[in-house]
């Protein structure tokens, strides 16, 4: 069975006090209707890994978190275990698909390494003047361990957009997208979900007296 590990990457996710922002009958959302076209779509093109699963990387990882797994690194113990050899870290998953960063502008960008060039859901709300970027959760699902040498491959496709809803950073859009991780050979060997809160931050406090909801906004009502 896959393993699972669910973090949430940021903990002021959970003073995204608010609910969804009062449409009145018969009110269209513009914004969220011409993001449809997006849903089920790439979020940019595939990308590869810049270097194979290696022991030098498996190794700063590990010494950086104490986790002191014997068949991270050491041949002679992970060859007599079910693994048959040394395997790396299962949440270093994403790691091993990460681009070196373009540091400038990085603040900007939400943390992203570079600019998004393709046209997707992300884009067209920076356009759309929700420009304010909150990680609010990730869920990876791993189903095998990887090992030296493995070269990683990815693609990703947007999954859905919520409602708008109403926050104390104010008006914004949950926007979900799936990650696939594969192998040279095109083997699955993992899945990413990844969760971010695209808002405006000029309508911070609207409606609510410059004061936080008190209903708690969740992705719910996604598509």
């Amino acid at each position: 069975m896959p393993g699972r590990l669910r973090s949430l990457t940021l903990a002021a996710f959970r003073s995204l006090t608010g609910k969804r922002a009062g449409l009145s009958t018969g009110e269209v959302d513009t914004v969220r209707d011409n993001l449809e076209r997006f849903i089920g779509k790439p979020m940019g093109p595939p990308t590869t890994a810049p270097e194979a699963v290696n022991v030098p990387m498996i190794r700063h990882w590990v010494d950086a978190l104490d986790d002191r797994n014997p068949v991270y690194l050491d041949d002679e113990v992970a060859s007599a275990t079910r693994f048959g050899g040394v395997v790396a870290p299962p949440a270093m998953l994403q790691a091993w698909s990460m681009p070196r960063p373009r540091i400038e502008g990085i603040a900007e960008r939400g943390g992203a390494p570079d600019e998004m060039k393709s046209e997707n859901v992300v884009t067209a709300l920076d356009e759309a003047g929700y420009v304010g970027t909150l990680a609010t959760n990730s869920e990876l699902e791993f189903f095998r361990y990887l090992r030296p040498g493995d070269l990683l491959h990815t693609t990703n496709s947007l999954e859905s957009i919520s409602a708008r809803k109403k926050t104390g950073l104010g008006l914004g859009y949950f926007v979900t997208w799936i990650t696939t991780f594969r192998t040279a050979d095109d083997e699955d060997v993992g899945r990413q979900l990844f969760r971010i809160f695209k808002f405006d931050p000029s309508t911070m406090g609207a409606g609510t007296g410059g004061q936080a909801p008190k209903d708690e906004a969740s992705p719910e009502g996604t598509s």
